[in-house]
């Protein structure tokens, strides 16, 4: 199907996911009528309504004929997590509308030039993110589907200059979606278990990730982390090379250290025609120069020039809540992160650790999906044992019904740490007048990045008095 010759409006039911967002500003700045359903406003969907894209936040059932227009003339895309019993979209199917998932659209848009697609379970948002930082500012630039709202781009889309242009994806294991995608370079960053709602087993998820990397085109390269390399085999003219944050790879640093003032890290890249000079990465955490290592293979296979690399990942400045830094006192730091898997928390909490050494952490954690939370609550435990103070949430749902059992209590309950509780939303304020933090990090994947302007104003007003 081509669709640019096909359809002229899009409907998207769930426009204000960070995927389908960035679809929707796809087809608007290339002068598509665009218009779409979500089920909540956000910060991300009054974007959209700004940009000039109609957007609504009431099931029409039938009357959404107002709005679709067409059939011959619309293309409806829909999110894998809305509800088969949504009256829009039963009406549209019923009515012959042709509706395609988000990820067989951005298939149809990517699969035909040449693309990076970074899939993993963490990391794809900002190793993707960085890839595209490098490969702008090289003179052919790049576009790219981001899951995130870049800082550098102020968005999580960016148009390609030329039609030859890479573009980089991400590629997400959600729903298989990550099958509709046949790049020219692939990274895998992590493989742990999760949407087992989806997969049923570990075995069937890690099964996804082989079979995205079979979909690799003819000829081109699979970047993985060193780690995972032994459950790949090179196939189809297939080219495999390993990244790690340091030691034997095909893509790694060398002379990492961390610079006592700016917290950031020093280092030189290491690939396979050679090293880079030393090079500062003006973005900090641990982990994301093991990203900014595996963005670099990407980039670098893809043509990027060492230079290049170097003054991509210099002028990286990062991804909203990833690592986000919203607040910094000579007293106090505040930092969001979008970490919603036992590793990812591990991971966040040690690279603050890291780079604060001594300072005492508080933790507000929600969990996402009541499934996530059920499948490993002992391992959220182990993760948020890492603090010094832990606060859990009540689960954000997005798309699930409660489970019997499943709550805040069942990660608590299995925690070794002292000062841990359960609070509401409403109780977090009050909490931190009491127990003023050194530290303090919100993680999760659900609506607490809405607390955000609260927390920042409340420590403002502490730190004034």
């Amino acid at each position: 199907m081509n669709i640019k010759d096909t359809y002229d409006r899009v409907y998207f039911l769930g426009i204000g996911g960070i995927g389908m967002s960035a679809l929707a500003r796809w087809f608007r700045l290339l002068g598509w009528a665009v218009a779409g359903y979500d089920r909540t406003p956000s910060q991300l969907t009054a974007a959209l309504a700004a940009e000039g894209i109609a957007i609504h936040y009431t099931d029409l059932a039938e009357k959404v004929q107002e709005i679709a227009g067409d059939r011959t003339t619309t293309l409806v895309v829909v999110t894998p997590a809305l509800p088969p019993d949504h009256g829009e979209w039963n009406w549209l199917r019923t009515n012959g509308f042709t509706i395609l998932k988000r990820s067989q659209v951005l298939g149809m848009l990517c699969n035909p030039g040449h693309t990076i697609a970074v899939a993993g379970t963490h990391g794809k948002t900002t190793v993707s993110t960085m890839a595209a930082v490098i490969l702008s500012h090289r003179p052919q630039g790049c576009g790219a589907f981001l899951g995130g709202i870049s800082r550098n781009f102020g968005s999580n889309l960016l148009l390609p200059s030329f039609p030859e242009a890479w573009i980089v994806t991400e590629a997400d294991e959600y729903d298989r979606s990550f099958l509709q995608l046949t790049p020219e370079v692939a990274v895998i960053t992590y493989m742990d278990p999760d949407h087992l709602d989806v997969y049923g087993n570990d075995e069937d998820f890690q099964a996804s990730f082989l079979e995205f990397a079979g979909g690799i085109k003819p000829g081109g390269s699979l970047v993985v982390r060193r780690e995972l390399a032994s459950r790949f085999g090179a196939t189809g003219g297939r080219k495999i090379y390993t990244y790690a944050l340091t030691g034997e790879a095909d893509f790694s640093t060398r002379e990492l250290t961390l610079d006592p003032q700016s917290r950031c890290y020093s280092f030189r890249i290491v690939t396979p025609s050679g090293e880079s000079p030393l090079m500062t990465m003006g973005y900090p955490g641990l982990h994301n120069v093991e990203n900014g290592v595996a963005a670099a293979a990407a980039a670098f296979l893809a043509g990027a020039s060492l230079e290049e690399i170097i003054n991509g990942l210099e002028a990286y400045t990062g991804v909203a809540r990833r690592f986000d830094i919203r607040y910094r006192s000579p007293h106090q730091i505040f930092i969001d992160d979008y970490a919603h898997h036992p590793r990812e928390l591990h991971t966040f909490i040690t690279s603050v650790r890291h780079m604060w050494p001594g300072k005492k952490i508080t933790g507000i954690f929600q969990p996402h999906l009541y499934t996530r939370t059920r499948d490993f609550a002992e391992a959220f435990a182990n993760s948020l044992d890492l603090l010094d103070t832990a606060v859990v949430i009540p689960i954000y749902p997005a798309r699930e019904q409660p489970i019997a059992g499943v709550s805040p209590e069942l990660i608590l309950s299995k925690m070794t740490l002292t000062n841990k509780l359960k609070a509401e939303k409403e109780e977090i304020i009050p909490f931190l007048r009491k127990h003023p933090p050194e530290i303090l990090v919100t993680m999760g994947a659900g609506d607490i990045e809405l607390m955000a302007d609260e927390l920042i104003a409340f420590l403002t007003h502490e730190a004034d008095r």
